[in-house]
């Protein structure tokens, strides 16, 4: 029997419960904060937790790295079942199972141990995202979800300021594994919200999602679509670069630049503010110049942090002032493009809008992964290991910002200047 035709973008829409643009934006605060939650709050922790569990750099990693593998590779096994049985009960089962883990992780016994949640926690953790994103193309256009998405990404950057200030007082106080509890209880919050507020946003579910032919198809299209490829590069390059600073940061502001785990969460929360007004710049440009316009400037940004890092760390220049400063210029780039980004790779994907998450998820993911592998080895006591990744991906994101996005990104009928 053949397949039903799809509901008209008429019939999907007006099936659909009406919510508020401010509900969506705080539902995605809370479900894409938990990704800088996750990882901003217990670094502040990691330098003790490593001398505690009597572990290497290397293997203190792992619980970074192992993390983020798990959360791209989850990606690509929730986008397709959340096309096919909705974003709401995907979101229940996976913030359960993430809460469940952060417990887990808060009273791990060894190294691997954590390991091995954080792990679980990254699984977890790639629904909750995947279901954010993919919940914009549900109610909202390419250009207006970009711009509800960067209201969620500025709620987000409020949680990331929080992060390291908090996970710092209470590694601080009462110990690494203090940091991982509240992450717990985050988690639990999320949760509540979820079950409580946030309806289901797809409409009508898509019966072919997890059939291997339709899902192979849809796969194949995504992948084919220059627009998909123009912004996935896009916010694979940010985030490499990002994914170097979390790595390395607490072990350079630490280790070798001597601030206290407090300080540490203090100068790591400043960048995180620099985000945030990224993302509020983001609302303006794109208000102005559209999606591409926003990305070609906020790329400048990109650029102008990874060199000035890469340079003063060449330079020998080991000082605070010399590491913060171009994270800031990095982290107010970062929140321009990821919200375009992430709102531009679904864009062209109403039906497939879950798939499209997972796999530009997937590559962020996987970029992040081969960053921490190379990262966990490379550290010699200095801020040139961080300094040098962050201006490679600064050069590569810009490239990118300036090229394939204003090729590709936009219809050239909605191009603006």
């Amino acid at each position: 029997m053949p397949a039903s035709p799809p509901a008209s973008p008429l019939v999907a829409a007006a099936s659909r419960p009406a919510v508020s643009p401010a509900v969506v934006a705080l539902a995605l605060a809370l479900l894409l904060g938990l990704q800088p939650v996750t990882t901003d709050l217990y670094l502040p922790a990691l330098p003790r937790l490593t001398r505690d569990f009597g572990a290497t750099l290397a293997q203190s990693q792992l619980t970074m790295s192992a993390l983020i593998l798990a959360f791209g590779i989850g990606q690509l096994f929730w986008g397709p079942v959340a096309d096919r049985f909705g974003r709401r009960p995907v979101l229940l089962l996976s913030l359960a199972l993430y809460t469940a883990a952060s417990v887990a992780s808060a009273l791990a016994p060894a190294i691997g141990w954590l390991v091995l949640w954080r792990t679980l926690q990254g699984a977890a953790l790639a629904a909750a995202v995947v279901c954010a994103r993919a919940m914009v193309r549900d109610f909202y256009e390419p250009t207006e979800g970009a711009h509800v998405m960067s209201k969620g990404m500025s709620g987000l950057g409020l949680i990331a300021i929080a992060s390291p200030v908090l996970g710092g007082t209470l590694a601080a106080t009462l110990g690494w594994r203090a940091p991982l509890g509240a992450v717990a209880a985050i988690g639990a919050v999320a949760l509540a919200f979820v079950a409580l507020r946030l309806p289901e946003s797809l409409a009508p579910r898509n019966r072919q999602a997890l059939r291997l032919g339709p899902l192979a198809g849809a796969v194949r299209e995504v992948l084919g679509h220059r627009t998909f490829r123009a912004w996935s590069a896009l916010v694979a390059c940010t985030y490499g670069g990002l994914f170097a600073i979390l790595a390395l940061s607490s072990f350079v502001y630490i280790e070798v630049l001597g601030l206290a785990p407090g300080q540490f969460g203090i100068a790591l929360a400043s960048a995180s503010v620099a985000y945030l007004l990224g993302t509020f710049q983001c609302r303006r440009w794109l208000l102005r110049h559209g999606l591409d316009g926003a990305v070609r400037r906020g790329a400048a940004f990109s650029l102008a942090g990874g060199l000035s890092m890469a340079a003063l760390a060449l330079a020998g220049v080991q000082e605070v002032w010399a590491v913060l400063l171009p994270q800031w210029l990095y982290a107010f780039g970062h929140g321009i493009h990821q919200p375009c980004g992430q709102a531009g790779a679904v864009g062209p994907f109403p039906r497939n809008a879950g798939v499209a998450a997972a796999l530009n998820g997937f590559m962020l993911a996987a970029t992040a992964f081969l960053v921490g592998l190379w990262v966990g080895q490379a550290m010699d006591g200095s801020t040139r290991p961080m300094g040098l990744v962050v201006g490679v991906f600064g050069i590569a994101t810009a490239t990118v910002g300036w090229t394939l996005v204003q090729r590709h990104g936009v219809p050239a009928r909605v191009r603006t200047a």
